[in-house]
């Protein structure tokens, strides 16, 4: 079994949100095991389950309704992003299926570019190690400059891009603090020294709490409890926040006074 896990540019919209699930979901083989959405971040995190072959085909149908809600033309929120469907790595847990993966997200790259017409491009360790940072710097308006690994040479501004990458699972993690915005962006810079740690600081309107959002892209180097260390060093944590799911070895060593809001793993999610 491999995962899916998309980010679409889209977060406040019911409709849309259900929509687009039910299509990533449509495939006959294929599993939603999860779906997170913030307002304020203005994206939503989709996690499917499948066999090779049929998450590429999960990831199609899943753009091409994307693609008919979402606008890039319009205001899409605090997150970074090029593209409606702006990720969609291929997640494998373990080595014995890396290969699989690489397979799978080529095959989502190629039919992407081909069948829903989106500008493709790779990151991780199917494109020598540049990462989904290096990519939206500058935003969509920077990207044209990069030639596409599939696809289209002129992303549709409505549209824009889509990232693609084979990779192990990462924590998407999101710790909300007492103080402001520039407060965030300090606390998110000295996390971002941490190896394997990308970070934003953030003000949130709709909740009204500065946040330090962070993906912990290599938790057996860096634990989850090291990044809270960081934190809790410049600020008081209101509270936690998982987006998605995570191995349950990442939640490892937590500590139990600090709640963390959506706290679900993979294991449990397969095993319910």
């Amino acid at each position: 079994m491999l995962f899916a896990v998309p980010n679409v540019s889209e977060g406040r919209e019911q409709a849309a949100i259900m929509g687009i699930g039910q299509a990533f979901a449509a495939t006959p083989g294929v599993k939603l095991l999860d779906t997170h959405s913030d307002p304020d971040h203005h994206r939503t995190v989709y996690w499917l389950a499948g066999g090779p072959g049929l998450l590429a085909e999960a990831l199609v149908q899943g753009a091409r309704e994307t693609v008919g809600w979402v606008d890039l033309e319009r205001p899409r929120g605090v997150h970074p992003h090029v593209g409606a469907l702006d990720v969609a790595p291929i997640v494998y847990l373990d080595e014995d299926r890396r290969g699989a993966a690489c397979a799978e997200a080529l095959l989502t790259a190629a039919r992407l570019g081909d069948e829903v017409g989106l500008p493709v491009y790779l990151y991780g360790i199917l494109a020598g190690g540049r990462t989904r940072a290096d990519l939206r710097r500058g935003g969509l308006k920077a990207l044209r400059t990069i030639p596409p690994d599939f696809g289209p040479r002129e992303p549709d501004p409505c549209k824009g891009a889509v990232l693609v990458a084979a990779r192990p699972p990462l924590v998407a993690f999101n710790f909300e603090i007492e103080g402001g915005r520039d407060l965030a962006r300090e606390i998110a810079a000295e996390v971002r020294e941490l190896e394997g740690v990308q970070a934003l600081g953030l003000w949130l309107d709709t909740a009204g709490v500065a946040q330090v959002s962070t993906n912990v892209e290599d938790y057996h180097r860096t634990p989850l409890v090291s990044v809270l260390d960081v934190v809790r060093s410049r600020a008081r944590v209101r509270e936690t926040e998982l987006v998605g799911l995570a191995p349950a070895e990442a939640l490892e060593g937590w500590p139990a006074g600090v709640p963390i809001r959506n706290r679900r793993t993979v294991e449990e999610v397969l095993g319910s």
